[in-house]
């Protein structure tokens, strides 16, 4: 058996925000970003340049109670894992173009790693694996 996980839906506050975000500051990829009628509501999906992996599904609030998880989906704790194949390339790209890092780089078991917030206050992690950490292998073995 084979499956996958394409999507990790992101509650966002407004879609035209969350993709300049994530297109001009993180330099995702807008995959797609489509209106369904039927539901009054936008498709859209970004992804790391270069990914064959999980997307990101940019969900706007479209309840009351929604509101209250943008920019705390995971309680406060760290939510999503950007892994680079150069971490201070990005880091300092990510720099200049004002991402707010709460926590400097730092040398790991696992890699070199730093904490940064999204444009509403999700924690991210900007990562670079070693290259014998096992989830290495399993991206080189996406390309």
């Amino acid at each position: 058996m084979k499956q996958d996980i394409v999507h990790i839906g992101l509650v966002v506050r407004d879609y035209d925000e969350a993709i300049d975000f994530y297109v001009n500051k993180l330099k995702f990829e807008l995959i797609e970003d489509t209106y369904q009628p039927e539901q009054d509501k936008r498709w859209v999906v970004v992804s790391p340049p270069g990914s064959k992996g999980v997307t990101l599904l940019l969900a706007k609030a479209s309840k009351p109670e929604q509101m209250d998880f943008i920019g705390n989906q995971a309680g406060g704790r760290v939510f999503l894992f950007l892994n680079t194949d150069n971490f201070w390339r990005d880091y300092e790209r990510m720099v200049a173009e004002g991402i707010h890092f709460v926590r400097p780089p730092a040398e790991q078991e696992y890699g070199t790693v730093a904490v940064f917030e999204d444009l509403y206050g999700n924690l991210w992690d900007l990562l670079q694996l070693k290259d014998n950490h096992p989830i290495s292998s399993r991206l080189k073995a996406l390309v």
